[in-house]
């Protein structure tokens, strides 16, 4: 009898294990329910390393989430949407950036707000945006300058 509650209890063990690995894909994913908020849009130049579920930050502080990633065939730009939580008020002219949080770690979208008195209401598009940043583009522009440098002197 003792093996088979042995048996039981590590079957249990086995199924909590595995039902806490699909809650934890779900929420990776964006399949559990929306949280509420608003909406707000937002244009980059280039969105890599961003995705959908991927962090909102303001001040390093999680304030949403980036909801809807698609490309605009007319200006070739990535349309995002951004899901803030309601307590969020942004002034119209903040500012959404394509961060880094280091050189092996993700990307985010990090919104400096500015200076306005007016609020963005819920559907409006921030106007202030940059794209991310390629690391290897940058090492290219350093090395190919550094190399032009040595052919100088």
């Amino acid at each position: 009898m003792s093996e088979n509650t042995t048996e039981v209890l590590a079957g249990t063990a086995v199924l909590a294990v595995a039902l806490g690995f699909l809650v934890y894909a779900a929420q990776g994913t964006g399949l559990t329910a929306r949280a509420s908020g608003y909406d707000l849009r937002a244009s980059f130049q280039s969105a890599e390393g961003i995705s959908v579920g991927t962090d909102v930050r303001l001040a390093g502080v999680k304030v949403g989430t980036v909801s809807q990633l698609d490309l605009n065939p007319q200006t070739f730009y990535a349309d995002a949407t951004l899901t803030l939580r309601d307590s969020i008020a942004l002034p119209d002219d903040s500012a959404a950036l394509v961060s880094s949080e280091g050189l092996l770690g993700g990307n985010y979208i990090e919104i400096r707000p500015g200076g306005s008195p007016e609020n963005l209401p819920a559907g409006a598009e921030i106007e202030d945006t940059q794209g991310s940043v390629s690391l290897i583009g940058l090492l290219m522009k350093f090395v190919g300058k550094s190399a032009e440098d040595a052919l100088n002197q």
